[in-house]
């Protein structure tokens, strides 16, 4: 199962650093749309309608507003970034408050604010430069990474039992030592103010596991395990992006606003 992870896991990236840096700009924007329109598909399961008709449904309400941010509000991108922090705040708060009734319209809503803010991230991450979105996802896979293998090796004490039961204390803090190591290194070769840089990645990597919980959330409300099965010993494309959905919008609100471009 761990060489199947970390497999899958290379290739996953050696895909994403040609995209961002040999492709096109125009072919990886695309590749973008294509990634988040496939997040949108999986999402569309936790619908739990039996109609496909729905789910195509869904797909394309999201592409419609895909399009519709690309042609007529990217000028307002930093107000979409201050509604998906607004909402990713309101997942933590009702992170605690599960098990919950999650109403179908409900979960179209919580479907678009996941999926529409990350995809405009991702595209304002990438004109700002391709360092700059490698830099926000070293520290989202820092988090994720130190918390898969530091929860293996020592994890006791559970972070979520009810929404991810694997998930403990150990982990996160682990996923934390991580982004640190990520911050300092990127503080000292940016020479940025420390005081800015490293509360600010720390937040990024809790975002990361909110993002994280929040999706498996929706799953186990559900009734689901994985969100697919694109990425062996992975899951599907929502297993892969639920922590950048919500650490990436947040970050590109942050990078701006904070001066540490």
């Amino acid at each position: 199962m761990l060489k199947t992870r970390i497999f899958t896991a290379a290739i996953s990236l050696i895909i994403l650093l040609t995209a961002i840096f040999i492709v096109p700009a125009p072919v990886t924007k695309n590749l973008f749309s294509l990634v988040i329109l496939i997040g949108a598909w999986e999402w569309s399961g936790f619908l739990n309608y039996n109609s496909k008709g729905i789910r195509y449904s869904f797909v394309t309400l999201i592409l419609l507003l895909i399009l519709f941010v690309d042609y007529f509000l990217l000028d307002y991108s930093n107000h979409i970034f201050q509604i998906a922090c607004i909402w990713w705040f309101i997942a933590f708060i009702w992170l605690f408050l599960f098990p919950t009734s999650i109403s179908k319209a409900f979960r179209i809503i919580c479907g678009v604010l996941v999926l529409l803010p990350l995809h405009l991230a991702l595209i304002e991450l990438y004109n700002l430069s391709a360092q700059i979105l490698l830099l926000a996802l070293a520290i989202i896979w820092a988090a994720d990474m130190g918390a898969y293998f530091v929860g293996k090796q020592f994890g006791r004490v559970k972070l979520a039992p009810k929404i991810s039961p694997k998930k403990t204390w150990e982990g996160v803090f682990g996923g934390l030592t991580m982004v640190t190591l990520i911050a300092l290194t990127w503080t000292y070769l940016a020479e940025l103010n420390i005081l800015v840089s490293l509360p600010f990645c720390f937040a990024i990597g809790v975002l990361s596991v909110v993002g994280d919980l929040t999706v498996s959330m929706f799953k186990r409300d559900s009734g689901m395990k994985d969100s697919g099965k694109l990425f062996p010993g992975h899951g599907g494309i929502l297993d892969r992006i639920d922590s950048i959905a919500a650490a990436a919008p947040c970050f590109s609100l942050g990078i701006t606003q904070l001066g540490l471009l």
